[in-house]
């Protein structure tokens, strides 16, 4: 390389690396984390492909009238979405909790 190359490239420290690799790892882990299609605002609805704010309104009151969906494909019972839309969705979306179910204690006998 040549001096004005190296001048402009800079040497990155260590530190720096590791915050960007940190914050590459945050931003990628966000862009693959699914949407609970239960728990999800209107807002967070419409970051799923083909869903707007008329068909995030139409999920919330679905659920609010139905209780929570049992499977995504559940999600063509909504006004405005077909197979189409559900196929965009499918991978993006889910109606199970990222969050475990906390341990019970063991029952003594």
């Amino acid at each position: 390389m040549t001096d004005s190359i190296k001048y402009v490239m800079g040497k990155k420290s260590d530190e720096e690396i590791f915050l960007f690799g940190a914050f590459a790892a945050v931003c990628a882990a966000f862009s693959l984390a699914a949407v609970n299609i239960n728990t999800a605002s209107p807002a967070e609805l419409e970051a799923l492909p083909g869903i707007g704010p008329a068909k995030a309104k139409s999920i919330v009151e679905y659920r609010q009238k139905n209780g929570a969906f049992k499977s995504v494909e559940e999600l063509k019972n909504v006004k405005g979405i077909g197979d189409a839309v559900l196929n965009k969705l499918k991978a993006e979306a889910t109606v199970s909790s990222a969050v475990p179910k906390a341990a019970q204690p063991a029952v003594k006998k």
